[in-house]
């Protein structure tokens, strides 16, 4: 009796098991180095994966710098600091929204912004020789570049580095930046025309296999925005926002080695406090840029905050997420896209 219920139990769990797309979830940290943790970002290098945020009191607090962990033997690292505001003066400024990206010649890039708040921060950058461990000093973008706001860049085919970027100066706008030699110089896009005067920020990029790029990214109009550019990031079409819901809380995505895109985002629509809405953070999947399908709920909870996603997909073909979690921890998900 009790080997026939083993077997009944064996086969009625393995399907649930065999489907489910979630592979592992954990977090970056079990003991997290700051009191808050917001805006992840994650990166696949040679040795292996490597995370970073900020983290201090809370947002916008001088004390916030930039912390980064790598992915050794399986197991993540101590968080430590690579980056901060502080000055020879020993006045110290909030840093904000770590972006890691390796360019196919290297060296790993570590992009993050500096300032009292996103009105007035500038762009900054370090950069590793050995896949995160050790860091240069950091520098200044220069003058008008602010370097990608939250989602990675892309690289084309011939080197160019396109940076997804926006400004926060009165009305909302995104804007791309672009390096032609791995970020020694960089110029700016043509402005994305704006016929509907979106509001518009945090643009995240697909590269789609015809070539044309698209954007997405949040506005504060409820919906995700999007713009398509078939001449390698230099000119843009008309913003315009998709049907898909955004409570105004950053987003990312990433397209997929079967030529689909994914997207990690939150599913909703604001309400009366800037945090409404950010409970539910879903994956959807769409094959044309234009329409999506959610697929998979990563989080769900009234009065809670999962948000600011970076999804990245790994040469074994997983994908990795990683994501502010009630704004205590970064929560780290794989996912296998196949049962996506």
């Amino acid at each position: 009796m009790r080997s026939a219920l083993m077997s009944l139990l064996t086969a009625t769990s393995l399907p649930a098991m065999a489907t489910d797309p979630i592979v592992l979830r954990e977090f970056i940290a079990t003991t997290p180095p700051t009191p808050q943790s917001h805006a992840s970002t994650i990166v696949e290098t040679p040795a292996g994966l490597v995370a970073a945020w900020f983290g201090g009191k809370q947002e916008r607090d001088p004390g916030v710098g930039i912390w980064l962990s790598r992915h050794v033997h399986g197991h993540w690292t101590t968080p430590v600091e690579v980056a901060n505001g502080a000055h020879p003066n020993g006045l110290r400024e909030p840093t904000w929204n770590p972006v890691l990206f390796l360019p196919r010649r290297g060296p790993l890039m570590l992009f993050y912004k500096v300032g009292p708040d996103p009105q007035h921060w500038r762009g900054m950058l370090k950069t590793s020789g050995d896949n995160g461990e050790h860091w240069s000093d950091a520098r200044a973008l220069p003058a008008g570049m602010l370097g990608p706001i939250k989602d990675k860049p892309v690289q084309l085919a011939d080197g160019t580095i396109i940076s997804p970027s926006s400004a926060e100066q009165g009305r909302w706008t995104i804007h791309f930046e672009l390096s032609a030699n791995d970020g020694a110089t960089w110029q700016t896009s043509q402005p994305v025309p704006n016929p509907d005067a979106i509001e518009a920020i945090q643009p995240s990029l697909l590269h789609w296999p015809d070539g044309r790029l698209q954007a997405i990214g949040r506005t504060k109009q409820d919906r995700l925005f999007s713009t398509w550019s078939a001449d390698g990031g230099h000119t843009w079409s008309a913003l315009k926002l998709l049907d898909v819901p955004n409570p105004n809380s950053g987003i990312d995505a990433t397209i997929l080695a079967d030529g689909r895109a994914c997207l990690v985002y939150n599913p909703t629509t604001h309400g009366k406090h800037w945090w409404d809405g950010r409970g539910t953070l879903a994956v959807a999947i769409s094959s044309d840029g234009a329409h999506w399908k959610q697929v998979l709920v990563l989080e769900q909870a009234s009065a809670a905050e999962f948000s600011y996603p970076a999804v990245i997909q790994s040469k074994e073909g997983r994908l990795h997420v990683t994501y502010t979690w009630k704004r205590l921890r970064i929560a780290h998900v794989v996912i296998d896209p196949q049962r996506l």
